[in-house]
């Protein structure tokens, strides 16, 4: 008489011993595992996943530090004090600037919520799907972007603004720190994303 060998059925979680015959003989508690990938696939996706959300939360924060700190605090400048057309220094040049600055943080929310939206659809399961450390890398990297960009376009190309404006100050020294500052964070952001996509080992925060 031929052997029939056992074979063994998973489902939902538990294991089913049958013979081929009839009914199963027994059932059992099977070992829940989870299927996850190896730990270079985890290292490459957790330092991946957040580049894109991290670059646009970077520029959306960045917005936000720029329009409270420099419009708002300090009151150095708004979005079009040095345009020529609408003076901050009258009413109606004021109003004007003012609903500048409301669309400009307007615009710098919409990048924020973008960026928590991405981040949502790309983490699967919280602690490992992402890295901490290329997250906080790729927003510096996205501050230092909305620097750099508004700093060429908006205070170099356009004259919009400037950093720094008002009699006496070296408007150009402060839009090229300006400048510089945001690119210190690019290389800074950037440095610190690769450096942990250089190590795949190592524990994630």
């Amino acid at each position: 008489m031929t052997a029939i060998a056992p074979t063994l059925l998973t489902l939902r979680g538990f294991t089913r011993v049958t013979t081929g015959r009839g009914p199963a003989m027994s059932t059992r508690d099977a070992t829940h595992t989870t299927t996850r990938p190896v730990p270079d696939e985890v290292s490459l996706e957790a330092d991946s996943r957040p580049r894109a959300p991290g670059i646009l939360l970077g520029v959306g924060l960045g917005g936000f530090v720029d329009g409270i700190v420099l419009h708002q605090i300090l009151q150095w400048h708004h979005l079009l004090s040095s345009e020529g057309s609408y003076p901050k220094t009258t009413v109606a040049g004021l109003e004007v600037n003012t609903l500048a600055d409301g669309l400009f943080h307007a615009s710098t929310w919409v990048a924020v919520a973008v960026g928590i939206y991405v981040f949502w659809r790309r983490t699967t399961e919280w602690r490992w799907a992402i890295s901490g450390r290329a997250l906080v890398g790729w927003m510096l990297a996205g501050w230092g972007f909305f620097n750099v960009v508004e700093g060429v376009i908006d205070h170099q190309i356009l004259g919009l603004h400037h950093v720094r404006e008002g009699a006496g100050v070296d408007e150009n020294a402060w839009d090229l720190g300006f400048l510089g500052f945001g690119t210190l964070l690019i290389a800074a952001g950037w440095l610190l994303a690769r450096g942990d996509e250089a190590a795949p080992g190592s524990v994630r925060g």
